[in-house]
């Protein structure tokens, strides 16, 4: 299908979508272009160094972008003249302790919510500034528009595989983690290297740590404590949520002190910020550490500006992408909630993502990132300052396998429905609900040997991200498969995937991990989806739980969500083991107690008094 342009002019948008090129013709040369280096003073002194890009006709619309990756990178650039070349002021400032920009050491997200304000500020007092603002960039340049969004001059952002941290992770991304840590913005321990190269370096170590064996409650730190005395009665989980309440109303500058106080760490990084559940609890997430919030529905009303959206179907923060935008369109004011707008591509996180069939789609060799679709940036903006979005469909996502991109007026789209394929004897997955008596399945989950990971959500350059076939892995002894029978025709499952699982473990304390494949003909296993569950935090509402040996409990297993055409003839599979790694660290199954990690017998039950089942949402509402 091909979606309707928006405005009823000739530019596609499939065709800004699969053909990243720059189409509109240039009103400049860049000769033309003046470029300007300033330093941008923030609230407190600290001067961030800027590269502006005017081009001849001013005032003129801005464009702007903050990033800890260098604002002097050529692709960066190059995009900045590109867009002044087509009549747009561009600013691009390198983020607080990174490139050029004071001082000599980088706090990771502490102070980006404030200097994201002040750089707004700024920008809207310069006289080449013509009343419209937008900003595109992904990752951590995508949740610095979230921070200047809340600013009322801000007239559109494009955060890409971003996120308000609305989502939660019951375990600690590992892999990659430690090399970025490293690897970028500026401070003694970090070294001038590439976070690819970086990745490559440490692989050995990566494989060789990753124990994860905290007691379920881990001591609020002392000089925490002495700073809030208040919190010593408290039960240990109450103690928690009121203290991110109290971190929540800080500045930046007191922030950060108090996360060096609670880590006992000198700076903060990447595995710090993974590592703050344990100081504030598992409902806070990664992500949300970019604008601190105990109130997600008034942070959402605080967005100023509205959002075009991009993730992908493979992209590690899928799960907050699309939980920002079900907050967004729940809670934000009318004019940011009917604005707004939503893509999701077949990309993994920075690289392509759905590799099957890519040599005959172009679509699929791309990473989708907005700065390799200027036109669709160009596009989005004229569309913005013309305030036309009616022709825009609200949700336009790749199906994959069918390599189309379709239009929605909702997510999920309101035309699926939900089914469910239950667990059955003998590796079975059948649309029958289980009656009577089934004996359970079982396996040994060994945290010395854990299932590894194979490719699917994750950033790496060492592993290769997306659909990549996971049979190899789903043939070990410490993995279950069940499987359907091949269908008689295609079958669409678009929306979400959500796992319950009835479970029971030897230890107190492990993970389960599900993952949905796509089953060729030819027996390849294309992993879609998967996502782990650490039984601690199976509820993370009421707070961290040991299990009790040997009880059958109901685990939800939240899979995201995913669009692919069951081809007929290809079959759908739900594997279950005990670990992803090193996308996520390895639980040692010790539940704190001191000592080497143990082994765990895992069962997992289908009958009709415990009916595991995948539910999944089908386009066309029926599985046979």
């Amino acid at each position: 299908m091909r979606l309707r342009d928006v405005a009823g002019l000739s530019v596609d948008i499939e065709r800004c979508l699969t053909y990243p090129q720059i189409t509109a013709n240039a009103l400049f040369d860049s000769a033309k272009i003046e470029q300007l280096t300033v330093q941008v003073t923030m609230r407190d002194g600290t001067r961030l160094t800027t590269d502006v890009y005017l081009p001849p006709q001013l005032p003129a619309p801005v464009l702007v972008r903050r990033t800890p990756y260098g604002r002097a990178d050529p692709k960066v650039v190059d995009s900045f003249m590109a867009f002044a070349q087509r009549g747009y002021v561009g600013v691009s400032q390198d983020c607080r302790g990174t490139g050029d920009s004071e001082p000599d050491s980088w706090d990771y997200y502490i102070y980006e919510a404030e200097d994201g304000i002040d750089f707004i500020d700024w920008v809207a007092h310069q006289s080449w500034y013509n009343g419209f603002i937008g900003s595109f960039g992904s990752s951590y340049v995508g949740q610095m528009q979230w921070c200047m969004a809340r600013h009322p001059c801000m007239s559109t952002v494009v955060p890409e595989v971003s996120g308000l941290g609305f989502a939660v992770n019951s375990a600690r991304l590992h892999m990659f983690c430690n090399a970025y840590a490293t690897s970028v913005g500026k401070g003694a321990h970090r070294l001038s290297i590439s976070y690819d190269e970086r990745e490559r370096q440490m692989l050995g170590e990566t494989l060789a740590t990753g124990y994860f064996n905290e007691p379920l409650h881990v001591p609020i730190a002392e000089p925490v404590l002495a700073r809030y005395p208040e919190l010593r009665d408290l039960p240990p989980a109450e103690a928690k949520r009121r203290l991110w309440q109290h971190y929540c109303e800080l500045p930046g500058s007191a922030r950060a002190p108090l996360i060096k106080q609670a880590l006992q760490v000198t700076s903060i990084g990447i595995q710090e910020i993974e590592a703050l559940p344990s100081v504030f609890g598992q409902h806070v997430s990664h992500d949300a550490h970019t604008i601190p919030h105990s109130r997600p529905d008034a942070l959402c009303r605080s967005i100023n500006a509205p959002a075009l959206m991009i993730t992908g179907w493979y992209d590690w923060a899928l799960n907050d992408a699309l939980a920002t935008w079900s907050f967004l369109q729940r809670a934000a004011r009318e004019s940011i909630r009917t604005r707004s707008r939503l893509i999701i591509t077949p990309s993994a996180h920075n690289v392509p993502g759905y590799h099957e069939g890519a040599s005959d789609h172009p679509a699929l060799q791309h990473n989708h990132r907005a700065a390799n679709h200027l036109d669709l940036l160009l596009r989005w903006y004229d569309t913005i300052q013309r305030d036309a979005l009616a022709d825009w469909p609200t949700v336009i996502y790749y199906l994959m396998a069918a390599n189309e991109w379709h239009a929605a007026a909702a997510w999920p789209p309101p035309e699926a429905r939900m089914c469910s394929l239950y667990l059955a004897a003998g590796g079975r997955l059948t649309s029958a609900a289980p009656v009577g008596t089934s004996r359970a399945d079982t396996y040994i989950y060994d945290p010395d040997d854990p299932t590894p990971t194979v490719g699917g959500s994750i950033v790496s350059y060492v592993y290769r991200p997306g659909s990549v076939d996971v049979s190899v892995v789903q043939s070990r002894p410490d993995v279950l498969t069940y499987t359907t029978e091949p269908f008689v025709r295609p079958v669409d499952v678009v929306g979400p995937l959500r796992l319950v699982l009835y479970a029971s473990s030897s230890v107190r304390d492990t993970d389960f991990c599900a993952r949905v494949s796509d089953v060729f003909a030819d027996g390849r296993a294309i992993q879609l989806q998967s996502a782990l569950l650490r039984t601690r935090h199976r509820d993370v509402e009421r707070g961290p739980a040991w299990l009790e040996p040997g009880r059958i409990y109901c685990l939800e297993i939240d899979l995201w969500a995913t669009a692919n055409r069951f081809m007929a003839g290809h079959r759908l599979r739900v594997d279950i083991c005990s670990a992803d790694f090193p996308k996520f660290d390895r639980n040692s199954n010790c539940a704190g107690a001191p000592g080497p990690a143990i082994r765990a017998t895992q069962k997992i039950y289908h009958d009709s008094q415990y009916p595991s089942h995948l539910l999944l949402s089908i386009l066309d509402g029926s599985l046979t």
